[in-house]
């Protein structure tokens, strides 16, 4: 049984949904789910589109800092391979995918939203990997997913700075495919996967 992330199919779209108060900080436990919750709806033959989803305020703050500050180096590298195989399993899932993003999406919570094939984003997200204001890089795929999807300058400019960006920005330089208001993001995204389903 999951504590964080759940998966409900309606429609034949299935709606991955983070739920860890107050940010979706993406803790261990979180990542083993999204992975768990990438399989299950890969392998379900009732399942012809997938919708993740943060809720109504918050797509995903990034990784859970508290607990990286009590890892060890090797604990840290451990868990970089944990998140590269939990977004792995979700850029893998062999349907459509679309990112339902409200609120924040940060560092792990943007690599996330690179991992689906389409994004829909309130008019109040912000999205970014600040990964460098922490003296880190982005561990997940981030990089690489990123410049693909938007070029190399566009990319590094977001990387090297780690600055944030609203939606509308991210919208002119190809992060997200629709800006629509808060309260319709997850109507909007299901209601585009369920074209695919």
């Amino acid at each position: 049984m999951a504590d964080f992330v759940s998966m409900d199919v309606a429609d034949r779209v299935a709606t991955i949904t983070l739920n860890r108060p107050k940010m979706n900080a993406l803790s261990l436990q979180m990542q083993r789910e999204i992975r768990d919750a990438a399989h299950e709806a890969s392998a379900n033959d009732e399942v012809g589109a997938v919708v993740i989803y943060g809720g109504p305020k918050v797509f995903a703050a990034g990784a859970d800092v508290k607990e990286m500050a009590e890892m060890s180096f090797q604990d840290m590298a451990r868990h970089s391979r944990g998140l590269q195989g939990s977004f792995a399993a979700v850029a893998a899932i062999p349907k459509p995918t679309i990112a339902a993003i409200t609120g924040y999406a940060l560092g792990g919570g943007c690599e996330l939203a690179l991992c689906c094939d389409l994004r829909v984003a309130a008019d109040n997200a912000r999205l970014g990997q600040p990964e460098i204001l922490l003296g880190i890089i982005p561990g997940a795929g981030g990089t690489q997913r990123l410049t693909r999807l938007i070029g190399p300058s566009r990319a590094k400019d977001l990387i090297f700075s780690g600055r944030f960006i609203e939606a509308q920005e991210a919208l002119a330089i190809g992060l997200v495919d629709r800006v629509v208001a808060p309260e319709d993001v997850y109507t909007d995204a299901h209601a585009w996967a369920a074209e695919f389903a």
